[in-house]
């Protein structure tokens, strides 16, 4: 008797007709390789720890002459824990490299979600090709007392820029194990100066002057407020890695909280050790006079010269891990927006042997490069009208995009709340954008004094201004995909589902998106 014929296995429904299945090349990331150090590692390294330490804290000091700045850290560290508990929540729903823009997108909707793209695009290259200006302007006397010879600061900009090049287009865990070596350094010599700087007070006795809370309650402390911004921007950073990284739904709260409290712990105690060695009324000039040069100064005097060799050398490698972990995040900016056509499909590509969204670091280092260009044919200032201005302005364009973003969890929640509780659904997200929209306000009255300009001058007004603009151009640019290309304007904000969007759920079956039909 001849045995029937083995029932053949199901399968699943054909896709419609003409679907193509996208490729891995081209529309996902690296999955499964970062675990909670990595990062961590990604998250601190762009908040660069010594940069902000003895750049940003001594500059602002100088330029505002406010010195509440100790406690502006931790009133921000405050409001971005709370902020972090609907943030968290909502990256479990979402994965996205894009993460702003994919939130605001399923939240808000997707005019505002491509609008907060543009601005995403603007803040972090400005965050990014700012270190810049600091890297050769730092590195250069450096150099100078090592080798005899002071390269103008663009010749070391432009070496720290091939490098930062090179290194964004190797794997995402070869990155994660170098920020890790520097991270670590520069945290530890940043504790090394904080001691001898209380070891030595000025006048002989520890002033807790600078932490009393009338120090923020002065003319211009939205500067500081902003100043403190630029420290903790890129704590946002572990959604953006949530595709790459191994169990997200644990990796990503515990690498954004654990970066909140190190980050607060770090700036808060740095920067009033400052003033202590300084003197609470003496700190503002003092940081005027030596700029990023202040630390070094306390620790020779302090500690002795090999241990200013060991700093400024570690300052050096805090700004490169910092450009190479706002390189990361900016690529990954431009990767979901080009995964989901709302940019050119090529800054959707990866690199196949890597997982590196190459078209995109291409097209940041190609930024970057025009950048050092302009300021060095132009002989502008590198510390303060590109380090200072660009990191400045950076951070007040991701302050917008978090209180955007706290609004966006509200509204997502107030659609899908199954499985939140009400702290992590309204409450918290409510508490943290009410804050984040005074301190914008704040900021907003305050942009003269964070700049160090006059009152009148244009870019008062111009700076601020560039991030509303831009938005408002995003979200045209998202109508009109609605009208012309209704299959683009259907990916948008969904991150890897993306390539699946464009089939309507009416033909799709089982190829149809889980997030389709969300936000418009």
């Amino acid at each position: 008797m001849t045995p029937a014929a083995p029932t053949p296995a199901p399968t699943d429904p054909a896709p419609p007709a003409g679907y193509r299945r996208p490729s891995n090349v081209s529309s996902t990331l690296a999955r499964g390789r970062l675990g909670v150090p990595s990062v961590i590692f990604f998250v601190l390294s762009a908040a660069a720890p010594l940069t902000v330490v003895a750049g940003v804290i001594t500059t602002a000091y100088g330029v505002t002459g406010i010195t509440g700045i100790p406690l502006a850290f931790l009133v921000v560290a405050a409001v971005l824990a709370v902020f972090s508990v609907g943030y968290v929540a909502m990256a479990r729903r979402v994965a996205n490299a894009g993460a702003f823009y994919a939130y605001i997108s399923q939240g808000i909707g997707r005019p505002a979600g491509v609008g907060a793209a543009w601005v995403a695009l603007i803040a972090y290259n400005l965050l990014q090709v700012g270190l810049y200006g600091a890297v050769g302007a730092a590195a250069s006397p450096v150099l100078g007392r090592l080798t005899g010879v002071e390269p103008v600061w663009w010749v070391v900009a432009l070496c720290a820029w091939a490098l930062v090049a090179v290194l964004g287009l190797l794997r995402v865990e070869i990155n994660g194990m170098v920020l890790a070596v520097l991270l670590i350094g520069e945290i530890l010599v940043i504790l090394v100066f904080d001691a001898g700087q209380l070891l030595h007070p000025a006048g002989g006795t520890v002033s807790f002057a600078t932490l009393s809370p009338e120090n923020l309650l002065v003319p211009g402390a939205g500067a500081l407020l902003v100043t403190a911004m630029t420290g903790f921007v890129g704590f946002e950073s572990a959604v953006v890695f949530s595709e790459e990284s191994r169990d997200p739904e644990r990796t990503v709260p515990r690498a954004t909280y654990l970066s909140v409290a190190i980050i607060a712990a770090v700036y808060a105690l740095s920067a009033w050790t400052m003033t202590v060695a300084a003197g609470a009324d003496r700190i503002a000039d003092v940081a005027r006079a030596q700029s990023v040069e202040l630390i070094f100064t306390f620790a020779g005097s302090h500690l002795g010269p090999t241990a200013v060799t060991i700093g400024q050398a570690l300052f050096l490698t805090s700004l490169l891990a910092a450009m190479i972990s706002f390189h990361n995040t900016t690529s990954r900016y431009a990767f979901a927006l080009g995964r989901e056509r709302v940019l050119p499909a090529v800054f959707g590509q990866t690199s196949p042997r890597t997982g590196a969204p190459r078209t995109a670091y291409v097209a940041q280092s190609t930024l970057g490069l025009c950048v050092i260009g302009l300021y060095a044919v132009a002989g502008w200032d590198p510390v303060v009208q590109l380090f200072y201005w660009a990191g400045a302005a950076g951070a007040f364009g991701v302050l917008l995009l978090i209180t955007s973003t706290s609004l966006a969890v509200i509204v997502f929640f107030a659609r899908r709340p199954d499985g939140e509780n009400a702290w992590r659904r309204i409450v918290a997200p409510a508490v943290a954008a009410a804050a984040l929209v005074t301190v914008a306000t704040i900021a907003v009255a305050n942009f003269a004094t964070l700049l160090g300009v006059p009152p009148d001058d244009p870019l008062r007004w111009l700076v601020p201004g560039t991030f509303p603009f831009a938005a408002l151009v995003g979200a045209l640019w998202a109508v009109v995909l609605r009208r012309r290309r209704p299959d683009v304007y259907a990916r948008i904000g969904l991150g890897a589902e993306s390539p699946f969007a464009a089939i309507t759920p009416s033909v799709a079956g089982p190829y149809a998106p889980a997030g389709q039909g969300g936000a418009q």
